[in-house]
């Protein structure tokens, strides 16, 4: 019994890491304007390789939504493990591309992390890779192959409802924040990046936990989820606010990040775990 425990684990193992590889040379595949190996080895490209981790921990994330769970059999799960592993991966890129393209839209991604080298330009696109890992995980964890099309509907459904409330947030943040975050990234600030990131990776949280979950009706699933993200976007303001006054007192995060010569990555840290601590403690609260 104890044997087949773990040839099983192993099976489940080798089925993870050949989805991992997919997933990877997809990335590879779909990034042709320049070589990867070149930019970290020999250009020493730290923007990149940030960018590259989110993608790869996204990667692992969305994975962990397909094998996550108890198991249903050896025989059932491969059969989930081979329908919603490959659908992980390519709603897990397709996200990747509208994330490039719509959340900081108003200059070139590839230019500032290839040309520039821009660290805070590739934490928000490492966040925003890991957010959508969140997002998938949800998405894909706890379906039911009973009804195999209705099942892919719905993880369909939901991981477009939660790529909509990531480029959502990514608006309401550039509204709430007094400082103009496309201009700061694009600027080298580090500190905004990171600051950004913490908000991105809170949003996919909730999200993740909003979407997560057996499928039982749209009407009671829909209304679960707007349910969830309303809170976590009404709260986003209220958590910055509030991390200005208990994290930081006496001094402004704004400040620290935005209005002086050298921005400080420190309080960049600090305001994007206040971020993702909140995400934690409305999804407990939930």
């Amino acid at each position: 019994m104890i044997w087949q425990g773990l040839l099983e684990t192993a099976i489940y193992l080798v089925c993870s890491f050949v989805l991992f590889w997919i997933g990877k040379l997809v990335y590879d595949l779909t990034t042709p304007s320049y070589k990867i190996k070149e930019e970290l080895v020999e250009k020493d490209n730290a923007a990149l390789a940030v960018a590259i981790v989110g993608y790869y921990l996204g990667l692992v994330i969305a994975i962990g939504g397909v094998m996550a769970g108890p198991s249903r059999g050896l025989e059932t799960d491969l059969i989930d493990i081979l329908i919603y592993g490959p659908l992980a991966i390519i709603l897990m890129n397709i996200s990747r591309i509208i994330n490039d393209r719509l959340i900081l839209s108003r200059f070139r991604i590839r230019d500032e992390i290839i040309n520039d080298q821009n660290v805070g330009t590739g934490v928000v696109v490492f966040a925003s890779y890991v957010a959508t890992g969140l997002v998938v995980y949800g998405a894909v964890s706890g379906v039911v192959i009973i009804d195999a099309s209705g099942a892919l509907v719905s993880t369909i459904a939901f991981w477009a409802l939660g790529q909509v409330a990531l480029v959502i947030a990514g608006l309401v943040y550039n509204w709430i924040t007094p400082y103009d975050l496309h201009d700061l990234i694009e600027a080298d600030n580090v500190a905004a990046g990171v600051a950004f990131a913490g908000a991105l990776v809170a949003i996919g949280n909730v999200v993740r936990h909003a979407a997560a979950g057996e499928f039982i009706s749209w009407a009671w699933s829909l209304e679960l989820f707007g349910i969830e993200l309303a809170a976590g976007l009404i709260l986003l303001p209220i958590v910055r606010f509030a991390a200005d006054k208990v994290l930081l007192p006496g001094r402004k995060l704004t400040d620290e990040i935005a209005n002086q010569e050298k921005p400080n990555l420190g309080a960049g840290f600090i305001e994007a775990f206040s971020y993702v601590g909140a995400s934690f403690l409305i999804i407990w609260s939930l």
